[in-house]
C-alpha cells in the first residue's frame, strides 16, 4: 500500500544520519527468507562506509552462529555487525560487577557473552540469576534459580519476550519463564533487552555512534520504535514484520518515517527525501 508523504517538524535528512542500527527479524528476514531489499541496503551502508548494527532479543546464538546462519539465508553480516541481547545483558553486568558470578539458564550465546565478560558460572552463591532464551527450558533450572533469589541473588532477564517462533508454532520464551519465577519470587526481573533503551545505549558505545546521527528500523511499534525513541534515535517503522498501518493508530508516539519494506529505504538513501510517516 502507499504511504503518504508529510513535512515532519524534526525533519532529518539522510545526510544527519551517519550510523544506522536495525532490527533483523521483521526486517531483514522473515523465518529465515531474506526480506527483498535486506541485502541491498547491507550493501548500501557497506559501500557508504557507515557503521551498523543488527540488533536482536534472542539470546540464544552467538554472532558466529548468527552470522553463519543469516549467511545461509543470504545475508552478508559480519560478526562484529551483530548485537545480540545477551552481548547487552553482559555488557551491563561488567559494568555493574566486574569478575561476578552468574546462574545462568540459556544458550551457548548467553553462556559464552559472559564468560567473555569475564564471569564465573556457577549455581553456588552467585550474585545474579540471569534468564535468556532456551527451547530446553529444565524445571530443574527453574526452581535452582527460584531458590537462589529467594537467597539474594539478582534477577536479570536478557528479554522480555512472552513468545517465540518455531516451526510448528508459538513457544514459551523469556518473559513468560520470567513471569512464572516472579510469581514465584514476588521479584520483578531488570529486564536489559528491547524495549530498554540501555540495548540501543550499548549499540552505539559498541559502534562509536551518536544518537542525534543515529537511525534505528524496526518492525514493532511497542519495542523497536518506543525503545528507539526513548534513546533519542531517528526512528523508522517498516510494514514487513508484525506491526501493520492500522495497528500505528492505536500508539501514543509515531516513528519519525515509515515505510513498507527495507526495499523503499535502500531505494531512497542518498535521495533527498521528505519524511514518509504513517
Amino acid at each position: 500500500m502507499g504511504i503518504p508523504q508529510q513535512r515532519h517538524s524534526r525533519q532529518r535528512t539522510p545526510a544527519d544520519i551517519e550510523c544506522w542500527l536495525t532490527d533483523m527479524d521483521g526486517v531483514l528476514v522473515h523465518e529465515n527468507q531474506v526480506i527483498p531489499g535486506a541485502a541491498e541496503l547491507l550493501r548500501r551502508w557497506s559501500e557508504a562506509g557507515q557503521r551498523f548494527l543488527v540488533l536482536t532479543n534472542n539470546s540464544i546464538y552467538t554472532p558466529r552462529d548468527l552470522c553463519a546462519r543469516l549467511k545461509a539465508s543470504g545475508l552478508d553480516v559480519p560478526e562484529e555487525s551483530l548485537w545480540t541481547s545477551a552481548l547487552a545483558t553482559a555488557e551491563f553486568l561488567k559494568r555493574q560487577q566486574p569478575g561476578g558470578r552468574a546462574f545462568v539458564i540459556g544458550e551457548a550465546g548467553l553462556t559464552t557473552a559472559l564468560h567473555e565478560a569475564g564471569f564465573v558460572l556457577t549455581d553456588r552463591d552467585p550474585d545474579y540469576v540471569v534468564l535468556g532464551e532456551t527451547r530446553t527450558y529444565s524445571f530443574e533450572a527453574i526452581t535452582r534459580a527460584i531458590r537462589l533469589i529467594l537467597d539474594g541473588a539478582r534477577f536479570i532477564a536478557t528479554n522480555p519476550d512472552p513468545t517465540g517462533p518455531s516451526a510448528e508454532g508459538l513457544l514459551p520464551a523469556t518473559g513468560a519463564v520470567a513471569a512464572l519465577i516472579t510469581a514465584a519470587t514476588h521479584r520483578a526481573p531488570y529486564v536489559v533487552g528491547k524495549p530498554n533503551p540501555m540495548m540501543f545505549r550499548s549499540a552505539l558505545n559498541r559502534i562509536d555512534a551518536h544518537s542525534e546521527t543515529t537511525a534505528m528500523i524496526g518492525d514493532r511499534m511497542d519495542t523497536d520504535i518506543i525503545a528507539g525513541m526513548e534513546a533519542g534515535l531517528h526512528t523508522i517503522l517498516v510494514y514487513s514484520g508484525i506491526t501493520t498501518a492500522a495497528d500505528v493508530a492505536r500508539f501514543p508516539f509515531r516513528p519519525d518515517e515509515a515505510f513498507d519494506s527495507v526495499a523503499d529505504l535502500a531505494a531512497l538513501l542518498g535521495e533527498p527525501r521528505e519524511l514518509r510517516q504513517p
